[in-house]
């Protein structure tokens, strides 16, 4: 009897095509990265490729960044026709979008799950091993939003978790006795927040109604060999369960991600009847743009952080697309205007491309205690009180001159309106 060989799946996540930096655009890296990743499915005899959501940065992508996605979907079916590709929509997806394309797609091999079907059979894919014989099913959930969730009749304790768990009861249902009728490996998708992972500090937000909505790791049930996740940006297990993983994005997408382990799994499934654990096997993503930071942890005073910068010394790039990345950090008693410009003069002629300027302020504390302390209704202030209090938040000295003419000047730009809704203007003014 001839043995199976086991079936070979590549999990990544997260591209976010067609997102810049804080301005600055990021083609050059995503189609590094794509260049790399035809070469792995080549190299590592890939059988499927699961891309878990988040393709694109945003729900109307730049046609440069939907041609890139066209363009590595071609190439890869033209290096490996028998190559399964399934990808998933994520939450800054347009579902609609992604999906438009499935006529010409789903007869080459290519799989787009964007929205939640009427039917679930319809979320369940055979994928192939090299010989082309079935060898595993994917439930291939994508981003579930509120309107796909039902609304459970009684009372429970939490109606968002009740929905998605009765979405995923719903397809395993099928899914389950389908696979083991047929003698197949049971893989699952989802794009979502999962209990007990990582965020991160900029670029993340926790999704399904909110920032309460946690999933627990068993709406995935047990017998999953294994499951693709995406949304969360660094790469980590859930719930202690090697085989239930966020791939994590192929990139920093923020300043706070570059220092992240950025990398596509690779995921050896056992042959259908073999008692053993599927194999998962990181595989690191090549960094193709450093990103630096000055000072290298924490704040600086000004003066500090001015002569770094002009002590920087650095190799030219072969191009600008792959100048350094640069986030200045700086710490301030007082406001400075002027602080762009001397960062900027500081940095000329130099290969890098400031891409973050944050400023730390240097309040004692005391007097952001007292002004949060005792805050009466904020329409029984004069704005010119909640101006005094939102400047003793930042800064240990009361506002000079210039900073209440200038505030000032700013209410009468209100046409004589200093009731609420001039509150907010007021704390911006503070920054100003």
């Amino acid at each position: 009897m001839t043995t199976r060989p086991p079936l070979r799946l590549l999990h990544t996540s997260d591209w976010h095509l067609g997102q810049d930096l804080h301005g600055l655009p990021r083609d050059a890296e995503h189609r590094a990265f794509l260049e790399w990743l035809l070469l792995r499915l080549q190299d590592q005899a890939v059988d499927a490729l699961l891309i878990t959501g988040d393709i694109f940065d945003t729900q109307n992508p730049p046609v440069a960044a939907q041609a890139m996605l066209y363009d590595f979907l071609a190439r890869a079916k033209r290096a490996q026709p028998g190559l399964d590709i399934v990808i998933i929509g994520g939450n800054h997806d347009s579902a609609a979008r992604l999906e438009a394309p499935d006529a010409l797609l789903r007869p080459l091999g290519v799989h787009v799950v964007g929205s939640l079907p009427m039917d679930p059979a319809r979320l369940l894919l055979p994928l192939h091993d090299r010989t082309g014989a079935p060898a595993a099913l994917v439930a291939a959930i994508p981003f579930l939003r509120l309107s796909d969730l039902p609304v459970p009749q009684e009372e429970v304790d939490d109606p968002l978790i009740w929905g998605v768990r009765a979405v995923h009861e719903q397809v395993f249902a099928v899914a389950r006795p389908r696979a083991a009728a047929a003698g197949l490996a049971l893989v699952a998708t989802g794009h979502c927040y999962m209990v007990g992972s990582a965020l991160s500090e900029l670029s993340e937000r926790r999704i399904l109604g909110g920032n309460q909505h946690a999933l627990p790791a068993d709406v995935f049930p047990a017998d999953c060999a294994y499951v693709a996740l995406g949304h969360l940006h660094k790469p980590q297990r859930v719930g202690g369960r090697d085989t239930v993983r966020y791939a994590g994005s192929p990139l920093p997408l923020s300043v706070t991600e570059k220092d992240y382990p950025h990398q596509v799994v690779l995921v050896d499934l056992p042959p259908p009847g073999v008692a053993e654990a599927a194999v998962v096997t990181p595989l690191p993503v090549p960094r193709t743009v450093d990103y630096l930071r000055v000072p290298a942890q924490g704040a600086a005073a000004p003066e500090q952080v001015l002569a770094d910068l002009r002590a920087l010394d650095l190799p030219e790039p072969p191009d600008r697309d792959h100048r350094p990345y640069l986030e200045v950090v700086v710490r301030l008693d007082r406001p400075s205007p002027s602080l762009r410009h001397e960062v900027d003069q500081a940095l000329a002629g130099k290969p890098v491309r400031l891409c973050r300027l944050h400023v730390e302020y240097g309040g004692s504390g005391e007097a952001r205690a007292a002004a949060a302390a005792d805050i009466p209704d904020l329409a029984a202030l004069h704005p010119e009180e909640v101006f005094e209090r939102a400047w003793a938040r930042l800064y240990d000295e009361p506002p000079g001159d210039a900073h209440r003419h200038a505030f000032r000047e700013l209410l009468e730009g209100l046409d004589g309106d200093a009731g609420p809704a001039a509150l907010a203007v007021a704390e911006e003014g503070v920054s100003a």
